[in-house]
């Protein structure tokens, strides 16, 4: 993981979406997925995987802090902050597959502490509280709002291959985006209709 500002969604050879957002991505990217013709990406968050995680974490919030232009911070993760990230992470993930379908159903969110504060130049600021899986979330939680605030929120989106469900950001100019990568997941879908529609017309 050395070297790269966002681990978990550079082995998806993405690009990371703007600013803080990026952190959002991150998170979501750090599930484990298939991959055709390699070897699947392991879960960064899972149980008994907590040096991974920290070092994952450590590359995440440096940077967040360099997108936002803000201090870097030190979180420490313990064991019981895993359950609760890949918790947060699968909220995240169903609230923007309901986005997605444009079907309004609730997601439930965990709650986390945010600080609003006031900049001498008059511009308002929202800065994450708390420590381990706590700060993460109320991170990630208040840039999900401040991208829905600025409408880019909705170009954030899951593959829609389930075995692949990377997070992308998606740049097309109508938003269509559907696949993370047209030539791997989206290539894969289409051959798989074709053949399926040649074994009803049989």
């Amino acid at each position: 993981m050395n070297g790269m500002n966002w681990p978990a969604t550079e082995r998806h050879c993405l690009t990371p979406a703007p600013g803080g957002l990026a952190l959002v991505q991150e998170l979501l990217n750090t599930a484990p997925a298939a991959r055709p013709a390699a070897e699947g990406l392991p879960d960064l968050l899972a149980d008994g995987a907590l040096d991974g995680a920290q070092e994952w974490v450590d590359l995440a919030v440096r940077g967040w802090a360099v997108e936002t232009g803000r201090p870097d911070v030190h979180l420490v993760l313990a064991d019981d902050d895993l359950p609760q990230l890949r918790c947060l992470r699968d909220q995240v993930r169903r609230a923007l597959a309901a986005g997605d379908q444009g079907s309004g159903a609730a997601v439930r969110f965990t709650s986390a502490p945010v600080v609003v504060g006031l900049a001498g130049d008059g511009t308002l600021t929202v800065e994450p509280e708390g420590a381990g899986a706590r700060w993460l979330a109320s991170a990630v939680l208040a840039e999900g709002l401040l991208a829905q605030t600025s409408g880019v929120w909705r170009r954030l989106k899951v593959c829609r291959n389930l075995s692949c469900a990377a997070a992308f950001y998606d740049r097309s100019r109508n938003n269509s985006g559907v696949w993370h990568s047209v030539r791997g997941c989206g290539n894969a879908a289409h051959l798989r209709a074709c053949r399926e529609r040649r074994r009803v017309q049989d």
